[in-house]
């Protein structure tokens, strides 16, 4: 049995008439009877009753239309929902995050992908850096978001997605507070204090990254706050300065946060696996963060997708 059959059968079961019927379908008369008669001969029933002056429906052929109506409308809804998992509106995206993507990223992308695709669910997951990796591996997350990059994967690509400028924090009436911007090397004698590696080590390579792309080695003493934020540390006496961005830092903090100068960013680092995407929703969620507007005081990159093959 064919759809096309049942398509036949049910517009000359509702028009009572082959040509109307033939004429709502953009077939041929001819053809249009040869699909009937063979539905006939696959049901084993006589369906409709035909004189040379009318077409009436056979009980057969009531119990059928019920059923062919059914089915159709079964097959279009199908076709339909078909379509919108091929194009990604429809699906689930597992995204795993760091945790300096939490506080601004994560949001943003969220709220974008509800508006572009309101029926694609987002499922995020906050995990240290060494659990991302693997899940990245291991496909257990369909994109990440690293802060910084993460070791080379086999048909995984990466892309540096976007960065958000680094900033200084210093302590009330520090002798460089009245500047509008900070010039690392000014604090090169000074004390960073900088979070456990343990607890943050992607942040803190990011950190690290910026005093060697900057020339400066201060003394580096560890941060007692074990929040990101590091909202505690003018309390904490050997520190004079700390690094942090304008989405981590508190508002309120007990400091004054000037820029950096010249602008250094936090590179945010976007990976996924075209190969192992789970459903097309992937894909239009990867192509949203990339190609989408960032949110405020983010700044885009123009590092190209790297993909990470086989050697």
């Amino acid at each position: 049995m064919e759809l096309r059959q049942l398509d036949a059968f049910v517009a000359v079961a509702t028009e009572l008439h082959f040509g109307r019927a033939a004429e709502s379908l953009h077939i041929g008369q001819p053809t249009l009877s040869d699909l009937v008669r063979r539905l006939e001969r696959e049901v084993g029933a006589t369906l409709l009753t035909r004189t040379s002056r009318r077409v009436a429906l056979t009980n057969a052929g009531a119990e059928m239309l019920q059923r062919a109506k059914l089915i159709l409308e079964q097959a279009g809804a199908a076709v339909a929902a078909m379509h919108q998992w091929a194009d990604g509106d429809v699906g689930v995206v597992r995204l795993g995050i760091a945790p300096p993507v939490a506080p601004i990223l994560t949001p943003h992308l969220a709220a974008a992908l509800q508006a572009d695709a309101p029926d694609v669910e987002l499922q995020v997951r906050r995990m240290w850096p060494y659990d991302l990796e693997r899940a990245i591996a291991d496909a257990t997350v369909d994109v990440a978001i690293t802060c910084g990059p993460v070791p080379a994967m086999m048909g995984v690509v990466s892309a540096v997605y976007c960065g958000e400028p680094w900033m200084v924090g210093l302590r009330p009436g520090h002798r460089l507070a009245d500047r509008e911007a900070i010039v690392l090397s000014d604090l090169g004698t000074e004390t960073l204090g900088m979070h456990s590696e343990a607890l943050f080590p992607a942040w803190t390579a990011a950190q690290k990254r910026v005093l060697r792309v900057a020339g400066v080695r201060p003394t580096i003493v560890e941060l007692d706050d074990t929040d990101l934020s590091a909202w505690k540390w003018p309390t904490q006496s050997d520190v004079d300065w700390i690094l942090t961005t304008a989405s981590v830092a508190v508002t309120d903090l007990a400091a004054t946060v000037r820029p950096v100068t010249p602008e250094q960013a936090v590179p945010f680092m976007l990976h996924w696996a075209p190969g192992r995407a789970t459903n097309p929703a992937v894909g239009r969620f990867v192509r949203l963060a990339l190609d989408g507007e960032l949110p405020p005081g983010m700044v885009r990159r123009s590092d190209q997708p790297r993909r990470s093959e086989a050697s």
